[in-house]
């Protein structure tokens, strides 16, 4: 059974960084594509970031300019999320997921392009 647990989350002021990170197991992560989420309270779960199996392809969502980093640890079956120059709108619980296979690159920001999703790690950007 899949498992991904997200962590790293916390309370930051407007311009901080946080770093996240997702334990995988039950999956060879090295063949997945994953991926991160976020949901704001009273919004729809919006597609953040993604990072192919082999890490060659690296995909973000438009909101992010610049400012957060996916990348990932296949040795260590983990996937992390370096995120700067945080604003009080990235306020959201930040999903990871792991890509269905096989896997369909026309659907790296849809949630059906994913098959497993961690518990959330919630990240609040103060102003």
């Amino acid at each position: 059974q899949v498992q991904l647990v997200e962590s790293g989350g916390g309370t930051v002021q407007a311009g901080g960084s946080l770093r996240l990170s997702c334990d995988s197991s039950g999956l060879t992560f090295s063949t997945y594509t994953m991926g991160w989420f976020r949901q704001a309270p009273g919004k729809k779960r919006e597609f953040v970031a993604a990072i192919s199996a082999r890490g060659a392809a690296i995909y973000y969502g438009d909101f992010v300019q610049g400012r957060f980093t996916i990348s990932r640890d296949n040795a260590e079956n983990t996937v992390s999320l370096q995120m700067n120059s945080l604003k009080p709108e990235d306020t959201a619980l930040y999903y990871c997921a792991s890509g269905r296979a096989p896997w369909n690159m026309a659907s790296y920001d849809r949630i059906e392009g994913y098959g497993s999703w961690g518990q959330g790690t919630q990240v609040t950007v103060s102003s």
